[in-house]
């Protein structure tokens, strides 16, 4: 098995997806000052949360959070978001939600339309900076 590097921590694996089949990635990895956080979609238990944007964005957030905790970092440490939406329509709602979060510790942000996961309206990754 190779040695993971000095400084590289890895976060969990992801979650199971719906029917428990496993997903072959991380849901952190810190390299050094930076934390970087995998897509996070609107689930729970591999479940897409039910509802329109704003329910699954928050969905989102909360997970987001979650993964933020298992490095040691809050909101406050994001200095980059990577947003997809499913329906560019979804654009004004979705930063109804996003803005609640961030407002008070802006990130540089992207937000594309793709095609998404089954019933899934977004997906967000971060990036977070916390020195050792």
């Amino acid at each position: 098995m190779p040695m993971t590097p000095p400084r590289i921590t890895r976060f969990d694996g992801a979650d199971a997806a719906a029917g428990g089949t496993p997903r072959p990635f991380a849901k952190a990895v810190r390299a050094g000052d930076f934390v970087y956080v995998s897509g996070q979609v609107p689930t729970v238990d591999g479940e897409v949360v039910t509802g329109g944007i704003i329910a699954q964005t928050e969905a989102v957030m909360k997970n987001i959070i979650a993964v933020l905790k298992l490095a040691d970092c809050g909101l406050e440490h994001v200095v980059q978001v990577g947003v997809w939406l499913d329906d560019p329509r979804d654009f004004t709602s979705f930063n109804s939600v996003f803005a609640k979060y961030f407002t008070a510790h802006p990130p540089a942000r992207a937000t594309v339309q793709s095609a998404l996961m089954v019933d899934a309206k977004v997906e967000m990754d971060v990036v977070a900076y916390k020195p050792l």
